[in-house]
């Protein structure tokens, strides 16, 4: 018999998580890698790797990510975690080399907000 990850922990759903979010994370509050922005995108590195010894948190997020990335927000909406528990737990994955992640991508030259307002207030003008 297979219980479905995300519903491990839960006793009732509107009485909400048994296991209080430290106690996910051991006591931990933060990643140690500081690489986790909430549209950082997350994919399972191995879509065979066998999750039936893992607590079931890391194992839905490993679940989610095998067919397609998600972001790390969509993974907190998903699993109904606080997005610092979820960032604790795919530190621990990527530590573990379970996820590849890719950071968002920077735009170096990117136009001034200033600008860009210039041109829609332009816009309406029209």
């Amino acid at each position: 018999m297979t219980v479905d990850a995300a519903e491990a922990w839960f006793f009732d759903k509107e009485a909400g998580h048994l296991v209080r979010p430290y106690a996910i994370t051991n006591g931990r509050t933060g990643p140690v890698r500081d690489g986790f922005a909430l549209i950082t995108l997350v994919v399972t590195a191995d879509p065979r790797a066998d999750t039936s010894r893992m607590t079931p948190e890391p194992a839905a997020i490993l679940h989610l990510c095998r067919e397609r990335p998600l972001a790390v927000a969509e993974i907190a909406a998903v699993l109904d975690l606080p997005v610092s528990v979820v960032k604790v737990l795919l530190d621990d994955l990527a530590e573990a080399r379970m996820i590849l992640t890719r950071a968002p991508v920077e735009l170096a030259d990117a136009p001034d907000i200033a600008l860009i307002q210039a041109v829609i207030e332009g816009v309406r003008r029209l």
